[in-house]
């Protein structure tokens, strides 16, 4: 197993250790990182997760939630300034997180419900120390958090600071919710009394959602999408995910005859295929209702030939979605030796979501209505009811029909980037999934200039000739921090003869447990 947060990969391991199988272990875990990872995940968000069962069936999970049914797209624009905005009330869709755990609970776990809450509830009753990643956020963003009220009174001191790192913090409104969800179920949030103080809760800070648009949530069970890369099976989530495009590239990648490194010679060439399948997800990721392209269609040959010959690293479409955002999100993965495993990702999207805590449930709003545009011409237009295009990318990874690896990062727009960095190492560069996850990594972002040139984020590990090789294919390259989370927080488990090993990314403050 290996997730973010040490505190949540102990609640995995204690799941283990009662008799629990990886679906228990990720559930519990999912709930102690809405607590101790609260910038990134919780109750207020939602949820994407890959299940294997023991018999090799593969189940996509889509726990995302739908636009609510005041969503107002005239007044969005205009609170925007004409796009859709980042934060605040207008970017609040419907909660999905408690409804992807109960879903997942219910593919096959094996404990009682109320125990997947045991740490969570503790947790946000007695408090817990403030991790490094939670500290950064709040001293990153601090005007925007501490201008919310909820926020503010949690995560900032009396005199109005940010919480620093090791402060002990607690949240008992969510202990009471957490609580509540243990003992009556997600019916207790979706149509329930507590989901009922939520809404009341925001429709006094203007936003649209209510008890029925609560009430009328569910999570679906489905088809995951597969593809091929080499001898390898990999198993990705149908949109509104953006999973076709992490097989994309990966098609790209073998179909041109690059080399596997993302640090060797081809990294320019590479991210020119970053660039087009993502200029691809661009164009046309939406609420699987709105696609108006089959996504097999673009895995199809004549697509992904045609897709091959516009890779061109100097040059990137501009197109209305999705806002970049940070990709404050987090991924967890899990594996046992009966051959379940679990690729889960839940998300708020930006750092604190819509930055809205409603204070009696101490429930965090997410803003994953900013991936929404309000251009009426496009699929992932905002509409009441409809799902926003995603960025939650979760992996499955099977060989000659056995489990081969579990894989999940943080990351936003670049998630199907990072999981490709991290396959190329473990796979075909035979990398111990500790390393495969660690090595530096550089991400291709979304283009803000009007000349189309991209840019790169690389971090400062980044050798220098792969920096000229990515500046010779035309790009800017920025460097950040290779302990932050500007690419993401990688997690792997990879199974070779029973074995299974796992690797937790460094830049998290997590830890990973292999068997």
């Amino acid at each position: 197993m290996s997730t973010p947060h040490t505190l949540a990969t102990d609640a995995a391991a204690a799941a283990f250790d009662s008799g629990g199988n990886a679906i228990d272990a990720a559930v519990r875990a999912a709930t102690t990182l809405a607590v101790v990872y609260p910038h990134m995940c919780g109750v207020g968000g939602d949820l994407f997760a890959l299940v294997r069962k023991p018999s090799g069936e593969v189940v996509a999970l889509n726990a995302s939630g739908r636009a609510p049914t005041g969503a107002d797209p005239a007044a969005a624009a205009l609170a925007g300034d004409g796009a859709m905005p980042l934060y605040g009330p207008h970017t609040v869709t419907v909660p999905g997180a408690v409804s992807g755990w109960a879903a997942l609970h219910g593919l096959g776990a094996t404990l009682p419900w109320p125990t997947a809450f045991t740490e969570s509830v503790a947790l946000a009753r007695d408090g817990f120390p403030v991790p490094s990643s939670l500290a950064r956020t709040l001293v990153d963003d601090d005007a925007r958090l501490a201008a919310d009220p909820g926020v503010r009174s949690i995560f900032f001191d009396p005199q109005g600071s940010p919480r620093r790192a090791h402060d002990v913090v607690g949240q008992p409104a969510l202990s009471q919710t957490l609580q509540a969800l243990a003992d009556q179920g997600p019916s207790a949030w979706y149509g329930g009394t507590v989901g009922a103080r939520y809404a009341q809760g925001l429709a006094a800070l203007g936003v649209p959602i209510t008890t029925a648009d609560l009430a009328a949530h569910t999570a679906d069970l489905g088809q995951p999408l597969r593809g091929r890369y080499r001898d390898l099976d990999l198993f990705v989530h149908p949109p509104n995910s953006p999973g076709f495009v992490l097989l994309e590239i990966l098609a790209l990648v073998e179909r041109m005859g690059l080399h596997p490194d993302p640090l060797g010679p081809d990294a320019g060439l590479i991210a020119g295929v970053f660039q087009a399948a993502s200029d691809d997800r661009d164009r046309h990721l939406a609420d699987a209702d709105h696609m108006r392209i089959d996504v097999e269609a673009l895995l199809g040959t004549d697509h992904l030939t045609a897709l091959a010959g516009s890779v061109s690293p100097s040059r990137q479409e501009t197109a209305p979605y999705p806002r970049q955002g940070t990709g404050d999100t987090i991924a967890l993965v899990t594996a046992d030796h009966e051959g379940r495993a679990v690729s889960l990702i839940q998300s708020l999207f930006d750092g604190f979501g819509a930055g809205i805590l409603e204070p009696t449930t101490g429930v965090v709003a997410h803003n994953r209505g900013a991936c929404f545009t309000v251009d009426p011409d496009h699929p992932n237009s905002l509409e009441p009811g409809k799902r926003p295009a995603h960025t939650l990318t979760p992996v499955l990874v099977q060989r000659d029909g056995r489990l081969a690896g579990v894989a999940g990062t943080m990351g936003g727009l670049a998630q199907p980037q990072i999981n490709t960095m991290t396959l190329l190492r473990a796979f075909d560069l035979r990398r111990h999934p500790a390393e495969a996850v660690a090595e530096p990594r550089w991400v291709v972002q979304r283009t803000q200039d009007p000349s189309g040139a991209g840019t790169v984020l690389a971090e400062a590990g980044v050798s220098r000739s792969v920096v000229s090789t990515l500046r010779n294919a035309g790009y800017r390259v920025e460097t950040v921090e290779s302990d932050g989370h500007d690419v993401g927080h990688a997690h792997l488990i990879v199974c070779e003869d029973g074995t299974l090993r796992a690797g937790c990314d460094p830049r998290s403050d997590g830890g990973a447990r292999g068997a």
